[in-house]
């Protein structure tokens, strides 16, 4: 059965692909392949891991079938959740940090029947919570807590650190990822929110061997990945710019009516009938009754 749906919003009708929820960051690294080489990458002394060592965790909505933390999986004792910022900067991001942990948490001691309220401690992988970020933001601290983003400095009952990835290192998984979304980004310059820009990215990054098995094996899934991704972006944007002419036109109207208020308020200090006061700022003579308390509404 097809899952297509025809989404309306401010008379805008697209066609949106509800099986498509992914970014390529969620798609590339929920394939434990490219998991397994972000694992490395992040712990390069851990070298002899496999593949069949990872397990993926990402929280999802249940609901919108949207996952809440980009991605999440286990090595070992290690639990690792990551999330793609792209070009937004954001502290609260270490909110999301803990938020994503104790969820993530919580799920494990369920799923291993362990009892929080019984006398055997329980057990669970240690958590990191990493953020890529990819925008041009000149101070780059190496991660984020929340005692100084929240608390000024004071160390509170609870602490979260986020480690910030802004590069990789060079050839790595990250490096190639955030040099993936430069490429975008500048085709984006050019050619707008286009398939055009989709597929020069694609060609670009392959030539430069940035993904390129990924974006050679997936190439179509891509495609479909980022168009659709593509006219989310422009119903949300079609919608806040209606919001924003609707709020600017009832603040408008607001002001007319204040300012005819006033007016009939100050004409008629001055002796003037509610016919002429009407008929002066424009409005009917029972609306400048109510105005001077003539009758009640």
């Amino acid at each position: 059965m097809a899952q297509d749906e025809t989404v309306q919003v401010n008379e805008i009708s697209i066609l949106a692909r509800r099986n498509i929820n992914d970014s390529v960051f969620t798609n590339l690294f929920k394939d434990t392949e490219y998991t397994l080489q972000l694992y490395k990458a992040l712990h390069p002394e851990d070298a002899d891991v496999t593949k069949d060592e990872i397990t993926i965790v990402t929280l999802e909505n249940i609901l919108l079938n949207q996952p809440y933390n980009d991605l999440g999986f286990t090595v070992g004792n290690r639990l690792l959740i990551l999330v793609e910022a792209q070009t937004t900067w954001s502290v609260n991001i270490v909110v999301r940090g803990l938020l994503y942990m104790a969820q993530t948490i919580q799920n494990h001691i369920q799923e291993t029947k362990q009892n929080i309220y019984g006398g055997r401690k329980v057990s669970f992988p240690e958590p990191e919570f990493y953020v890529i970020y990819t925008g041009g933001r000149k101070e780059r601290p190496a991660h984020l807590t929340l005692s100084d983003e929240f608390f000024g400095g004071r160390r509170s009952a609870l602490e979260v650190t986020v480690h910030v990835l802004y590069d990789g290192k060079q050839g790595d998984i990250i490096s190639q990822y955030i040099a993936f979304t430069k490429v975008y980004q500048e085709q984006i310059g050019k050619y707008g929110k286009t398939q055009k820009a989709v597929l020069e990215t694609i060609r670009i990054c392959k030539d430069k061997n940035v993904l390129k098995a990924y974006l050679e094996s997936r190439e179509k899934e891509v495609v479909d990945i980022m168009m659709a991704l593509f006219n989310k972006e422009q119903v949300l944007e079609a919608y806040v710019e209606e919001e924003r002419q609707a709020a600017a036109k009832s603040a408008a109207k607001a002001a007319t009516i204040k300012n005819a208020k006033d007016t009939a308020l100050n004409l008629h200090s001055m002796g003037m009938d509610e016919d002429f006061i009407a008929k002066a700022v424009n409005v009917s003579v029972e609306l400048v009754k109510q105005w001077l308390g003539l009758v009640t509404v």
